[in-house]
């Protein structure tokens, strides 16, 4: 079916929370038979988007178009009904329900009154075997893998004769031949004139799959493009916001002393099932080892897994000269690595505890609880770190929670610090802070590698990367895709690596 007619239309949307546009003047259309990509790095408004357009959210302004006709949906379920279903990252059905009994939910087929499982069931088979499964749709839901339970609700949406279907990361668990199966049956759907949203970080498949992109960045709608006629270098250059010719190249000047010492962690080909595949990368004391790439590219899924939140399936860890295997995080603390996490808000402070307890937990946690830090000592620590860092608090007793975010993150760094770490991994150190504490952070990441610790930064801050690291390992769709040595350390080299998956030659950019 050619993509001609206009399914929905969203014009001019804003919405607003407290402190933050979320949406400015965003309009999307969305065409029977496409694939639309709506693409955008954290915070760019897409989630924002898809709870406006299923009735998750009311928009402050603008207004909503299905077939033509203006609408408003007050509920999700009031948008299902009109016909837009939506596939969520993490399959939202009943794992305790019957296949069919998840497809049919909230419409099963009824005979005098009560339900028809004799219909249902006959039904299911038709519409999955229509998506080229064959199973017992009479089996629970929760014994079939993550792959069937996508597709089955993507047939839930398609039973309740979806015109709009919008998929939210539906292949973030898949393997690639689960990725291949799905694929098939968007296609089907497609071809069919069913009008599909396609969140995802993978630009690989974007590009496989999609027919039109949107792209969102804080909040305001970039442009919309025909995927066969945008080449990826301008695609990642909307996403980022940043032209590829107008980045200019920066090396810190401790760049060949420090890749020449001695690696402290080596990672060989290490993966994480369903995550990160065959990554390897060295980080020595004293240097400053960069991780870049889009968001979804792998970045945090290292962090995590060279802590030990995440258990390696494959590949070897070392640590000063020693083969470990970390099955928590406790176990990477012993060794002297330490993590500050990307989400600072539910992963690193406890908001209603003071400052000083917040500072003081991790070195707790080691020492052991029965071995309780003297209420002395406690004081003497946390004041130490309050003017190390310049943590703006009237009193180490204030609740964390009511500092700045850029407080917030100095007070997790004293955290950590406080556990003198060989090795210290910053996931986005700097991201949502103001600019005073941004170059205060990055001032503190050269200081410790000047001392001698080993620090691996994650950021999508390309000249914050650059101006620290001694080398940078680019990551693209979780796989390892170049590292960039001296010579190479440029925004632009990056980027030119996020898009063509390899180390750029110097001179050859």
């Amino acid at each position: 079916m050619a993509a001609t007619s206009q399914v929905l239309r969203l014009e001019q949307v804003d919405k607003a929370f407290p402190g933050v546009k979320a949406l400015q003047g965003v309009s999307l259309q969305l065409l029977a038979g496409e694939v639309h990509a709506l693409l955008g790095e954290n915070g760019a408004g897409k989630s924002t988007l898809v709870k406006v357009m299923t009735g998750a959210l009311p928009m402050d302004s603008g207004r909503m178009l299905l077939d033509g006709k203006l609408c408003h949906f007050a509920s999700p379920a009031a948008a299902q009904r009109a016909g837009i279903s939506t596939v969520y990252q993490e399959v939202n059905l009943l794992p305790n329900l019957s296949v069919a009994h998840n497809i049919f939910l909230g419409h099963e087929p009824q005979r005098w009154g009560i339900i028809d499982y004799r219909r249902m069931q006959q039904q299911s088979q038709l519409l999955l075997r229509d998506f080229g499964l064959n199973i017992d749709v009479n089996a629970l839901l929760s014994s079939y893998s993550v792959a069937v339970q996508q597709l089955v609700a993507i047939a839930r949406g398609v039973a309740m004769s979806a015109k709009v279907l919008v998929l939210d990361e539906p292949t973030a668990s898949l393997d690639a031949e689960e990725v291949q199966i799905l694929f098939q049956v968007l296609r089907r759907l497609k071809a069919s004139g069913v009008a599909i949203v396609f969140i995802t970080h993978f630009l690989d498949q974007v590009y496989q799959l999609s027919d039109r992109i949107t792209v969102l960045r804080n909040g305001c709608k970039v442009g919309e493009y025909l995927t066969a006629a945008l080449p990826r270098a301008q695609l990642i250059e909307a996403m980022l916001g940043k032209a590829l010719q107008q980045l200019t190249h920066s090396t810190p000047a401790s760049t060949a002393q420090a890749t020449a010492a001695t690696p402290l962690l080596v990672a060989e080909k290490i993966s994480v099932a369903g995550s990160i595949a065959d990554i390897s990368l060295s980080v020595a004391a004293g240097e400053a080892v960069g991780l870049a790439g889009l968001l979804g590219s792998g970045r945090t899924e290292v962090c995590r897994a060279l802590f030990g939140v995440d258990a390696l399936s494959q590949g070897q860890l070392s640590y000063a000269g020693k083969v470990l295997r970390f099955k928590q995080p406790a176990d990477a603390i012993k060794q002297g690595i330490a993590l500050c996490p990307e989400d600072r808000k539910t992963e690193g402070i406890i908001g209603p505890l003071s400052v000083r307890e917040n500072i003081i937990l991790a070195l707790q946690a080691r020492n052991g609880w029965w071995r309780v830090m003297s209420k002395t000592r406690q004081q003497q620590l946390a004041e130490h770190y309050i003017h190390a860092l310049q943590i703006a608090t009237p009193d180490a007793d204030k609740a964390v929670a009511q500092l700045s975010g850029g407080n917030q993150q100095k007070v997790i760094l004293a955290r950590w610090l406080a556990l003198n770490p060989g090795l210290l991994i910053l996931d986005e150190p700097t991201r949502g802070i103001d600019i005073g504490a941004h170059a205060e952070i990055v001032q503190l990441i050269r200081s410790l590698c000047e001392q001698g610790m080993a620090l691996l930064v994650a950021s999508s801050e390309l000249e914050e990367l650059v101006s620290f690291a001694s080398k940078i390992v680019v990551m693209r769709d979780q796989r390892k895709v170049a590292e960039l040595g001296a010579g190479q350390l440029s925004p632009q080299h990056i980027m030119q690596a996020i898009v063509e998956g390899q180390a750029i030659v110097e001179g050859a950019a």
